[in-house]
């Protein structure tokens, strides 16, 4: 056999192989049967499987962040949207509190940057407000057994390090408008209470401070107040006003308390 025969009887199935996946449908996400957030999570393809943790996010921003002064009590507020929405140079001037909120993030992300945007900052505090969108099933369906075990592996992280946990309750969800409908189905009451009751627990067990918004922030019937959330699910600027001093006060005594 002539050596291009050779090289055609090779080459010629793995190009036939490379066409026919090229000629494959892209895969897709599953639905979830909530129309809005199977076009989110559409949209996060790209983020989902390249950069699952959106380390690009803050990288340059942590590399350039000098080391905490002597005396200096930085905080680190780590969560999704609602950290991520909050300008908190606004709410507490002149303190050294870094915004390491990503928008749409779930708990297995915060925890692939965990070193990088919290761990490497060496913060005296971690502020954690997270799990809304574990519930809501934003990167997949959770049960409260995996969320619980992903607070528990970033306050254990912390205390490795050093640094003081405060944990944040789940904030409530109403359904006053249109637009909050959906959100509100996917993040059930019962639920929310559920995991703020484990987390209130476990901060008691392990030492750590409890930050409970949900009382400040909820209604008589049990939901977010509408003054206090233009879609439902976000606060507005009335809403962090009243967040504001009582992560203050939790701040303060995560100070006063051991490493």
């Amino acid at each position: 056999m002539h050596l291009q025969q050779i090289q055609r009887s090779i080459l010629l199935p793995f190009f036939f192989s490379i066409s026919a996946c090229a000629q494959q449908p892209a895969p897709s996400i599953p639905s979830t049967g909530y129309p809005d957030l199977d076009q989110y999570r559409a949209s996060r393809i790209a983020i989902y499987t390249d950069d699952f943790g959106q380390l690009a996010r803050y990288r340059d921003a942590d590399k350039v962040a000098t080391a905490a002064v002597a005396g200096e009590k930085r905080v680190v507020f780590l969560g999704d949207s609602i950290t991520d929405y909050w300008k908190l140079e606004n709410y507490f001037p002149g303190k050294p509190y870094i915004n390491r909120g990503v928008d749409g993030q779930s708990t297995p992300e915060m925890l692939v940057r965990f070193r990088q945007d919290v761990i490497d900052l060496d913060p005296a505090v971690l502020v954690i407000l997270a799990g809304t969108n574990d519930i809501a099933g934003v990167t997949g369906r959770t049960r409260n057994e995996d969320l619980e075990a992903n607070y528990s592996s970033m306050a254990e992280l912390a205390r490795l390090h050093h640094i003081r946990v405060v944990f944040a309750s789940l904030l409530p969800i109403n359904n006053y408008t249109t637009e909050a409908k959906e959100s509100f189905a996917l993040r059930p009451g019962e639920r929310l209470q559920v995991i703020n009751g484990w987390l209130k627990n476990y901060c008691a067990k392990k030492g750590l401070v409890y930050l409970d918004y949900s009382s400040s922030l909820k209604d008589e019937k049990g939901m977010l107040r509408r003054e206090l959330s233009d879609d439902g699910l976000h606060p507005n600027h009335a809403g962090y006003k009243i967040m504001a001093p009582l992560a203050e006060k939790a701040i303060s005594k995560a100070l006063a308390s051991k490493p």
